[in-house]
């Protein structure tokens, strides 16, 4: 692969027996100390999965899900870890709390957590360390404390405000756990949690068995039946992970690869579909390229949001989506000027992301998250167990795939994605952040095949984000005269100072030496970690 040399104030990380990219630097380190003590690519990004729980709650926790793409040196394996509904979340317990649509904090859109799991099933098909072994560096960060640095400072000082005004016994345990007597958080200051150190430990030792049909699964039962949660340890014992086959689509060359629905990841292949039949500006900061990657993108996201949806449940027309047919339909429509998006008639047939990759061949891309920060606010007292808040994305429209229904997958937004070429292994990206995700992708992979940048740079690079209807934001670097055009062309411009809502992203490249490259984005504390 060919990497062009393309200028930054941050460069990216050499190394050739493997590394580690994530959005703490400490987990990164974690991974790599897994790498270095034996472990392979999976067991040090599970290590580090598990060390961004302790380390970055304000993004995601125990009580999340995750997401993985595997390339185990000759195949690409794909693990859907997302938790379902609780059997008692329905409309008539909706309508019993006075409710009529799904609220973001509290117990209602409370669903089974699916992390714990995925650490599990990674471990038992690809690791060559156990379980415990790998949460140790987790175990330890919880145990003894780390300071905090400061972006994670900064988030959590924004949730500490909107927890405060939080009322209720549900809340009571997050206050407890992320907000102890005496602490602030700044950064520099010293977190611990003996409550997150016994809970993985009780993790690792059982395989995860713990939370799911044990001594953790009693305590989330019993506290939801003393709040007003509808989640019981029948729904934990029922949780099971899914390996699937990755969808893909070609790319001027590449194949870049997604978890099917339920997740959003599909979103980001019918826009680059989209584009591979245009043509792009050869210069990468031109408002003719973005408009014709927001065009592409609203697009895609309308029949995202018309189609996603947990495929146990409903039929998911993930071919024709994709199909040649259909993108040639969708490309049609983009014309000049910003347009309205709407789905099509295709034929009838608050997130941590890392990625690691070893000599051996082996790399993952995993992603996990709470959801909207700290998730629901629930926290399990004692436990470190924070839970996440992803029944909210359900829709309550009658007839909707995508709508509410016991023990079903909501549409999810967190995605991991990997990039081939020739049917070999290019590496592991993503860009966490919501609906972020998918956009992040697609300007990613632009970024590395179209301009030639270098992972790094391909990261840092100004990103845009179409957020509905017309409305798109730009991050502040953006040049002024792309702002100026594109709003010239009917979209509804907003400039924006803070890059916190543009994802924050990692990517491992495999050059053709044989060397690994990678990159850390620069709008978190994040640190890509090799030897």
């Amino acid at each position: 692969m060919h990497i062009s040399p393309y200028a930054s104030s941050r460069q990216p990380i050499y190394a050739r027996r493997g590394i580690v990219a994530t959005s703490q630097p400490l987990a990164a380190q974690a991974g790599l100390a897994i790498l270095r003590a034996g472990g392979n690519a999976v067991d040090a990004a599970v290590a580090t999965a598990a060390a961004l729980t302790v380390l970055e709650p304000t993004s995601n926790g125990i009580g999340g899900d995750a997401f993985a793409l595997v390339w185990d040196g000759s195949e690409l394996h794909g693990l859907n870890a997302s938790g379902r509904s609780p059997q008692g979340l329905t409309r008539a317990a909706l309508e019993a709390h006075s409710v009529s649509e799904l609220p973001t904090a509290g117990w209602l859109p409370v669903t089974v957590p699916g992390a714990p799991r995925a650490w599990a099933d990674l471990i038992a098909r690809f690791g060559r360390l156990s379980l415990e072994q790998v949460l140790a560096p987790a175990v330890e960060y919880a145990r003894d404390g780390y300071p905090l640095s400061p972006v994670l400072a900064h988030y959590w000082n924004r949730a500490a405000r909107a927890f405060a005004s939080r009322q209720g016994p549900e809340f009571a345990g997050w206050n407890e756990t992320f907000l102890p007597q005496g602490f602030q958080p700044e950064a520099g200051a010293i977190w611990a949690s003996e409550g997150h150190a016994r809970t993985l430990e009780a993790i690792g030792r059982s395989g995860a068995e713990a939370f799911y049909s044990g001594e953790l699964a009693d305590r989330i039962d019993a506290f939801a039946r003393a709040t007003g949660g509808l989640i019981r340890k029948e729904d934990l014992e029922a949780h099971v992970s899914e390996w699937v086959k990755p969808i893909s689509v070609s790319y001027k060359g590449y194949e870049v690869h997604e978890i099917p629905p339920n997740g959003q990841g599909i979103a980001a292949l019918m826009a680059l579909r989209v584009l591979e039949g245009l043509e792009l500006p050869r210069h990468r900061d031109s408002a003719e390229g973005l408009h014709l990657q927001i065009e592409a993108m609203k697009l895609a996201f309308a029949d995202a949001h018309a189609f996603v949806a947990d495929p146990a449940h409903v039929h998911v027309p993930t071919e024709a989506l994709l199909s040649d047919a259909y993108a040639a339909s969708r490309r049609a429509l983009i014309g000049e000027r910003a347009a309205q998006p709407a789905p099509g008639e295709p034929p009838r047939g608050g997130t941590v992301y890392l990625c690691a990759a070893d000599e051996s061949g082996m790399m993952i891309s995993l992603i996990q998250s709470n959801y909207m920060g700290f998730g629901s606010g629930v926290v399990v007292p004692g436990t470190g167990i924070a839970l996440q808040n992803r029944g909210h994305n359900f829709s309550l429209e009658a007839g909707h795939p995508n709508e509410l229904a016991p023990g079903k997958r909501p549409y999810h937004t967190i995605i991991p994605g990997f990039l081939t070429r020739g049917g070999r292994a290019v590496g592991p990206f993503g860009v966490m952040g919501g609906f972020m995700q998918p956009q992040g992708h697609v300007q990613v992979v632009l970024n590395t095949v179209d301009y030639g940048m270098n992972p790094q740079v391909a990261l840092d690079a100004p990103r845009w984000q179409w957020m509905r209807g017309l409305e798109v934001e730009l991050e502040h670097h953006t040049p002024r005269h792309v702002a100026l055009e594109l709003a010239e062309r009917g979209h509804n411009v907003r400039v924006m100072a803070d890059s916190g809502s543009f994802g924050r992203g990692q990517a491992i490249w495999k050059l053709d030496s044989g060397a690994l490259v990678a990159g850390s984005d620069g709008r978190t504390d994040g640190q890509a970690a090799g030897y």
